[in-house]
């Protein structure tokens, strides 16, 4: 999938490779203490039951997602090394591991206490298992609980089941604030909006059954990509045909820094100038790796999108 280009385009990658059920998904099945007096932890994930023997004090983490909610809930010391595409914060100690292609070797040499990674690629957990590495996968969300539940595991995971506690509270107060706002802007009983969320200029995009189509959900929004057959499931790619006859309210761009698509950008492409989004200006920019991570700064992608919700309603 590397054609597609990083980042923004890689929300599509992990779309498509990233589709187990994350650990604890339905309820919260992680146990054990935070692990201050040397108790062992316990944390139910993807991989089965991991025991940790304590609080972890070398984590390599192998997802951007997980690398911003070790550091948003206070475990940023503990994180000796973070892969190629741990973007945020900025003091994230990035390097050149691979998540996408993981060596057991090379993250063996930064002396883990526990790996944290979000897919099994090429049996890494088995590899790290076998030399009694604890490992955590945590898989891409499909559901915004999911979301919270992995924040909630790691919290558990690095002894810091409180602070975890308190970013998830105050992430979903964020969101609702941020959802009530959009929905008392919109016209009573008018039509619900419609929307592209744009991954890649091949016109790559997301149906309502992913992730992110849940998040537009918060909305009411209607997914244009929804009436589109396709084999690719709940990530097809779109005939120019099909997204101009639906001339979509809203279009979101997930593709601004990975393939330098913008407003102007997609105002040139053919036909696009005659779009109710583009004439409107109601083509937003998003940030790629925002919209295409699931952890900490979710509620920054929803506020992007209830700002254009509530700017497209006011105009209406």
């Amino acid at each position: 999938m590397r054609p597609l280009r990083a980042l923004g385009a890689a929300a599509l990658t992990v779309a498509l490779t990233l589709t187990a059920a994350c650990g604890g998904a339905n309820d919260d099945t992680s146990s054990g203490r935070d692990g201050g007096d040397g108790a062992a932890i316990t944390v139910q994930a993807a991989n089965g039951t991991v025991t940790l023997p304590g609080v972890p004090k070398r984590i390599v983490s192998l997802s951007p997602t997980h690398t911003e909610t070790l550091f948003a809930i206070g475990a940023g010391p503990q994180v000796v090394a973070a892969d190629e595409y741990s973007d945020h914060p900025a003091n994230a100690p990035k390097t050149k591991l691979s998540g996408f292609k993981p060596n057991a070797e090379a993250i063996i040499g930064y002396k883990p206490d526990l790996v944290v990674l979000s897919d099994d690629m090429d049996g890494i957990v088995k590899a790290l298992e076998k030399v009694k590495v604890p490992v955590l996968l945590e898989p891409a969300a499909t559901r915004i609980e999911d979301a919270y539940d992995e924040i909630m595991d790691l919290g558990t995971a690095t002894g810091r089941a409180e602070q975890a506690r308190r970013l998830t509270d105050d992430m979903r107060r964020r969101i609702q604030q941020t959802v009530d706002s959009a929905k008392k802007a919109a016209a009573p009983g008018g039509e619900p909006l419609t929307y592209y969320h744009e991954l890649d200029e091949q016109l790559h995009t997301v149906t309502s059954k992913t992730f992110v189509g849940q998040v537009y959900g918060l909305f009411g929004l209607r997914n244009i990509a929804d009436d589109a057959q396709s084999s690719a499931g709940a990530y097809p790619q779109l005939s120019r045909e099909h997204l101009l006859k639906s001339d979509p309210d809203l279009v979101f761009l997930a593709d601004t820094k990975c393939c330098g698509q913008s407003a102007a950008t997609v105002g040139e492409r053919p036909g696009w100038a005659g779009l109710g989004a583009v004439k409107r200006k109601n083509v937003v920019e998003l940030d790629d790796s925002i919209a295409s991570r699931w952890g900490p700064r979710l509620p920054e992608f929803v506020k992007v999108i209830g700002d254009a919700v509530q700017k497209s309603s006011a105009a209406q």
